[in-house]
């Protein structure tokens, strides 16, 4: 049986819909350059930054057209209104006053990313920990009333008796790259019970740290990660990342940490960008008591002396950075600064020695009448050039404090490549930065440090003539 024909114009089943709507005229898409139109996609992008693309390849950051309520939505978190506990209650039922809602109090958290407890992992020793001071005061402001905590090592610790800022600082290896297991869970077990917002971190992450970071149960997982292969699976378990330049961080001197604080100063939900505050230090009346005592004992006066540092010895103590090796200099040739020292600017150089047993070579080189002061703390070194007429020391953490401090001073370095990264912007910093021009700091001209001494000359007192 053939089967019917189907007719050329066939009769639908459902009859024409009419529509009251002129008739628009579709564009011939096949005329359309793909180029410009994908140029016009891209630059009406919201937000070309994407937040982690580890986490979600297709997040592209906040939607700038979101609208939020009023209920800490946006601004800065208000200090904590709580007052302190009451001793007489065993219960702690006064520690929140009245109208204080406890179950709204964590909603800041959540919908304006406030921060009320943070943790910062440094990594490294003095230098480094002191470089960090600025971030640390631009979290204080940026988060009012918030409480940071450090955890860093044993020589890093010593630095926060100079910053008001830090509530607790715990010592734990973060360079150790296989820690001891107890100490591990240990300091894990301690992060956890502290229950953080925020978790900030220095040392480049791997999987291994990145895992050490997540288990801390923060909401704000914050670090840096290796620039190669080593970093690969980290930005799974962290909600920021940053890649450094080289594996050490150090090498960027002292904006070392300039993607971090670039990131935490971010303007969010009408908070304008935060500015970076100048790196400063403060000192206990204690501490100036004992520094002000061993200097006296070595023969010194207040406001009449100059500090040296950074002979050249192997102890831990001379504070010396990750990033410049080369930033000791034999005692022979601070031999020859501190006579010039005396002879030019009438002051007493003070040699800063990290260990005892240098006191014999100061002593059989630079002369048995130099004035030598013991410091192993940069809190003692800082009270030390607090009280003196300036600095005259290698890229060691003296040349920091004394820019802390609002010191002059002159810093030697092995290469122009290290002052500037060191030293930016050195006329604002009252700092005379001289420079190695082999590359290595033992052929630096001692001349040119001779002449640069006018920077502590102060003017003599003009006899009377009668």
């Amino acid at each position: 049986m053939a089967a019917t024909p189907l007719h050329p114009n066939p009769i639908s089943q459902f009859p024409p819909i009419i529509s009251k709507h002129p008739q628009t005229k579709l564009p011939n898409f096949a005329s359309i350059n793909p180029l410009s139109s994908r140029e016009k996609i891209v630059s009406f992008r919201p937000n070309s930054k994407k937040s982690n693309p580890w986490l979600d390849p297709f997040d592209q950051g906040d939607d700038p057209e979101m609208e939020y309520g009023s209920l800490f939505s946006d601004g800065k978190q208000e200090e904590d209104t709580r007052p302190p506990d009451n001793p007489d209650n065993p219960y702690g039922f006064l520690k929140f006053p009245a109208g204080y809602n406890v179950e709204i109090a964590p909603l800041g958290l959540k919908t304006r990313g406030d921060v009320r407890r943070c943790c910062c992992l440094i990594a490294g020793g003095v230098y480094e920990n002191l470089l960090f001071f600025p971030a640390i005061q631009l979290i204080k402001d940026r988060y009012p009333g918030v409480q940071i905590d450090i955890i860093t090592s044993a020589r890093g610790k010593q630095c926060y008796e100079m910053n008001k800022n830090v509530r607790w600082a715990n010592e734990y290896d973060l360079d150790d790259d296989f820690p001891d297991l107890a100490e591990y869970v240990d300091m894990l077990g301690v992060i956890k019970g502290r229950y953080y917002d925020m978790v900030l971190s220095t040392k480049l992450a791997g999987l291994g740290h990145a895992a050490f970071v997540f288990m801390s149960s923060a909401r704000d997982r914050v670090s840096y990660v290796y620039p190669n292969v080593n970093a690969a699976g980290a930005g799974l378990l962290l909600s920021e990342t940053f890649t450094p330049n080289s594996t050490n961080l150090s090498d960027g001197g002292y904006h070392m940490y300039h993607q971090m604080i670039d990131w935490l100063g971010r303007p969010f939900r009408n908070v304008p960008r935060q500015p970076v505050p100048p790196l400063k230090v403060s000192l206990s009346r204690k501490v100036k008591q004992v520094v002000e005592e061993k200097y006296t004992k070595a023969g010194a006066v207040k406001g009449r002396y100059i500090v040296i540092h950074g002979i050249e010895s192997d102890s831990k103590a001379s504070m010396q950075s990750m990033g410049d090796n080369d930033s000791l200099l034999p005692l022979e040739i601070w031999a020859q600064i501190a006579y010039a020292a005396r002879i030019c600017s009438d002051l007493t150089p003070v040699f800063v020695i990290p260990h005892e047993k240098e006191r014999v070579n100061v002593e059989d080189i630079v002369g048995y009448s130099t004035c030598i002061v013991f410091i192993t703390t940069p809190g003692q070194l800082a009270a030390l050039i607090n009280d003196s007429a300036g600095v005259i020391a290698t890229n060691t953490v003296a040349i920091q404090l004394a820019h802390a401090r609002d010191k002059p001073s002159i810093g030697l370095f092995c290469s122009d490549d290290k002052a500037q990264a060191f030293i930016p912007n050195p006329e604002e910093k009252r700092c005379t930065v001289l420079a190695s021009k082999t590359g290595k700091l033992v052929d630096i001209d001692v001349q040119q440090i001779i002449n640069s001494m006018q920077i502590f000359s102060a003017p003599k007192p003009l006899a009377v003539v009668q």
